[in-house]
Formats: structure tokens, sequence, C-alpha cells
């Protein structure tokens, strides 16, 4: 099968390879290794977060919680359990096509499944922080704080990224 160095945009190579002179194989190998680098930042954190979750449970003080701080802390676990499937996914995803010339392919679904392992992980932390406030103040200002820092997570994690790709690939 003959490389390709230059197409029209598709799921694969979203877009014409530019400025670089590389097979798709290639920039398949390339997009496959920062993507691995990329989810360990997030894996490592997740799995911290995750693994003080699993102890909350064992704690004196899990049984002082109400119903609703309960429900929040089990909403928390589940997503954080999905949040680690979602991160790890890309992993054994690769393992199981591995050395089946589909890597362009592993690529792709290895991209979905991080964000959407980031966006769990903004479940995750949301419903994480709500918890912990709620138990630390009792306030009314709690959902406030949640909000600000979701307004954060939404700015750092997803809109200055969607907002540099369209600035800087629209020749503005």
């Amino acid at each position: 099968m003959p490389e390709q160095r230059q197409g029209n945009s598709s799921d694969l190579d979203n877009g014409p390879i530019r400025g670089r002179d590389e097979s798709l194989e290639e920039r398949a190998d390339r997009r496959w290794t920062e993507l691995m680098q990329e989810i360990r930042v997030a894996q490592t954190g997740v799995q911290i977060l995750f693994g003080f979750l699993l102890t909350v449970v064992f704690t004196p003080r899990y049984a002082e919680l109400d119903s609703t701080d309960k429900a929040i802390y089990i909403t928390t676990v589940a997503l954080g359990a999905l949040t680690t499937g979602a991160l790890i996914g890309p992993v054994s995803f690769h393992r199981i096509v591995s050395g089946r010339r589909l890597k362009p392919h592993a690529v792709v679904w290895a991209s979905r499944l991080t964000v959407a392992g980031l966006v769990l992980l903004l479940a995750t932390l949301v419903c994480a922080l709500s918890l912990v406030l709620r138990v630390a103040t009792h306030d009314g200002f709690v959902p406030w704080l949640v909000a600000g820092v979701v307004a954060w997570y939404l700015v750092c994690w997803f809109l200055l990224p969607v907002w540099a790709r369209h600035r800087y690939t629209t020749g503005d």
C-alpha cells in the first residue's frame, strides 16, 4: 500500500499534514507517542485521586455523612472508576490491535477515549470538590465555589485549546 504524505481532511489524519514530511504510519507513531505522554500525566493524578476515594468509606467519618453526601461520594467513586477505565483504555486498545497495521485507527480511538476520560475527570473532580467542601464548611457558597472551579477547568482544558485551534489554523 503506498504511503500517503498529503491528503484531504479525514477522521484519521485531522487534515493535511503541514510542516512535516512523514508518512501516515510515521504520523501515527508520533501522534501515539504524544498521546501516551499526555495520558501518563492525567492517569497518575486520577489513580492517586481514585485511591484516596476508595479509602474514605473505611474511615469513621463516613458513617457520619448524611444521605446526600453519601450519594455524592458514591457518584464520585463511580465517576473515578469510569475515568480510570477511559484513560487506561488506550493502552489496552493498542495492546490488542498491536501488529495489525491499525495504528492510525488506534490513535483516533485512543484520542476519543482520552477526551472522554478528561470529561469524566472533570465530573469526578467536581463531585469530589463538592463533597469535601460540603463536609468542611456546610456553607451556601459551596455551589458557587464549585461553579467557579468548573469554569476554570472548562477554560483551561477545553475553551483555550479550542480557541487556539481556531485562531491559529484559520490564518487570523
